[in-house]
Order: structure tokens, then sequence, then C-alpha cells
């Protein structure tokens, strides 16, 4: 009885839908085994179910049409836009006075930057890396700019961690962030620079919860930033400060086309308000679309994305100069290394 009472709620919630329930069932049930994900009861698998036909649909209609970038399924296609949102906990702080010591401005000749940029090709971004249900962006865009600082640096390429930001760079500890419920980028740099260093991934591994804080783990001293730098609000600083390292930056991520973006440059709605902690890795030209990009590195895996990555706009059409997702309004900003 109760099945059949879940099969008529399921066949009723799917009417609306562009295809039948059969349609929706098979790419759903092939979705839960590629994702492991189990439904906690019946009702639970009938939302999953609507919320993945309804993303579906979503994807369907975005991809027929004429854009230069592409929906997809990935690990957030059985929830809404609602779910989604409280799920990946969007966990950047809001923005305070600048703490760096100077302002990395434009160049006054623009002639020397490179046309592109890419330092995952170079080699000093570690792997794609995944937050949870944390808000916890920020340790990870902050640990993403210092570990390419550090390889830059003249260092081995090393993964720091996130979870020893999260546990320690509290009130309680010297520090001004919040755990999994938010900070700011400088605020880490500040921190990790009065820490004298900062432990390993390997020696502090990532829990995805606030901790108490570790302060018998080993740190790594030459990661300790003697400064930070923010980014002028415009794109020939933020290229200029790309073309020397990795940079932290902050953009809104809480768009539908965000949670489903597949490939692509992304060039769709996205505002102003801040609150996703990533990091800009790249910039460069793509022919097929003849846009202009920033290359993100994202921490909500690999499954999502261009392998974990997005691309979005670059150029003075986006936010009225403010950078598409307000990239360019942070202040982006980076960690300032010795060379080793």
């Amino acid at each position: 009885m109760r099945s059949a009472i879940l099969a008529t709620m399921a066949a009723a919630a799917l009417a609306a839908n562009v295809h039948d329930r059969a349609y929706y069932e098979e790419k759903f049930f092939n979705w839960l085994q590629e994702h492991k994900v189990e439904a906690q009861s019946g009702e639970h698998f009938v939302r999953m179910l609507q919320n993945f036909a309804d993303n579906e649909d979503i994807i369907q209609a975005h991809n027929s049409g004429n854009s230069t970038y592409e929906l997809g399924h990935n690990k957030f296609s059985h929830l809404s836009l609602d779910e989604w949102r409280s799920f990946v906990r969007l966990g950047l702080s809001r923005p305070e006075p600048s703490t760096a010591a100077s302002i990395h401005e434009a160049p006054a000749d623009l002639s020397g930057l490179p046309d592109s940029i890419d330092w995952v090709a170079k080699g000093a971004v570690t792997g794609v890396k995944d937050q949870g249900q944390c808000g916890s962006c920020w340790s990870f865009s902050s640990t993403g700019a210092l570990e390419g600082a550090y390889k830059l640096a003249g260092n081995s390429l090393t993964s720091f961690s996130e979870q020893n930001l999260v546990d320690c760079d509290t009130l309680t500890n010297g520090g001004k962030d919040h755990g999994c419920n938010g900070g700011l980028m400088d605020n880490a740099f500040t921190w990790v620079t009065k820490n004298g260093g900062l432990a390993t991934e390997a020696n502090y591994p990532y829990k995805g919860k606030s901790g108490t804080c570790n302060t018998s783990v080993q740190k790594v001293t030459g990661v300790a930033p003697k400064s930070h730098t923010d980014v002028a609000a415009t794109d020939a600083a933020l290229m200029s400060a790309l073309a020397q390292q990795p940079v932290s930056v902050a953009i809104e991520a809480d768009q539908k086309d965000f949670q489903l973006y597949k490939s692509g440059v992304f060039t769709g709605t996205c505002g102003t308000k801040l609150d996703h902690g990533v990091l800009a890795v790249a910039y460069g030209h793509d022919s097929s679309s003849n846009l202009d990009f920033y290359t993100i590195k994202n921490s909500w895996g690999a499954s999502w994305g261009e392998g974990g990555y997005i691309r979005i706009g670059r150029g003075s059409q986006y936010n009225a100069g403010k950078g598409q997702c307000g990239v360019l309004t942070g202040p982006p900003s980076y960690p300032n290394l010795n060379k080793a």
C-alpha cells in the first residue's frame, strides 16, 4: 500500500514536467548509483526525484539555446535551489575594511601583460577539494593562494590545511573568522602570519565541521606571509596580479545556473552580492565563443563544472565594471611570501 501511495505521489509530482515519469526515473536511478546517494525515506525519494526532474528540464531548456556555457547534472542534481544553497552553506563573511599592507594597481603599460596565464598548467595549483556542508569556502580560497605562493617561492607544491584554519582562525585563538559559519581570506592570511605558519593537509586533515584547535600539530613556517596585498577593482589590475600568482577572489554564487554549471564561459545573470570565496588561477580567451575569461578553482569537488573549475566572463560589460559575479570587488587578494 505504501509503495503504491509513493508511486502515485511521484506520478502526480512529475505531471507538470516535460517528459513522462519513466524518462526521469531511468536517469535518476543511474544518477543515484553514480553519486552513491540513498533516500532517507519514501517521501525523500519522491522529493529528490522531483528536484532531479525539474533540474533536467532546466538543463535541457538552457542547452537548447544559444548560450556560451552548458548546464549538466552533478552531485547537486537532487536538490532544489533553496536546498542547494543550504547544503553548500555559502560562507563568505561580509567584507571589512582592508588590512592589506599595499594595493596592487594596474600597470601603467598594459602591453607587458601576457595574453593568457594558467597556474594549473604551470603546476602551482593543488587538486580540487570539497568543502562539503561547511561554510568554509574562505579557508579553501586562502589555502589555494598560499599553496600557489609557496610553490612559486621555490618550494614543492604542498596541500595546506583548511581544517587548521577552520579550527584555529577563530576569535578565541586570536583570529577573526568563524569556521563553518564563514570567514574572509584577508583575515586568514593575517592569522597564518600571526601563527607563524600553517599545517599541511596530511598532518591536519579536513573534517568538514568546526572542531577544537590542535595547537601541537607541526606547521610549515615558510608559508607564513610577510604581508598580503589587495587588488584594485579593475580587470587590468587582477590580470596583472594573476600574471604573478594565483589570487583569492570573492563572487556571488547563489544562482541555479551555478548549481548546475557544466562547461563553457559563464555569462549568465550573476550579481555582486558576494557570498563565496574561491581562487582565480588563470585568464585567457575562448576562441569558440570569442570571449575573454577568468578560470576559477572552486571547492565543491571535481564532479562539478569543468573538473571542479568554472570559467567566468572577463571584461567591463559585466556588472558595470564590477566583474562577472562581482569578481573584482572582494577585493581580490594574495599573500606575499619570502623566496625559499
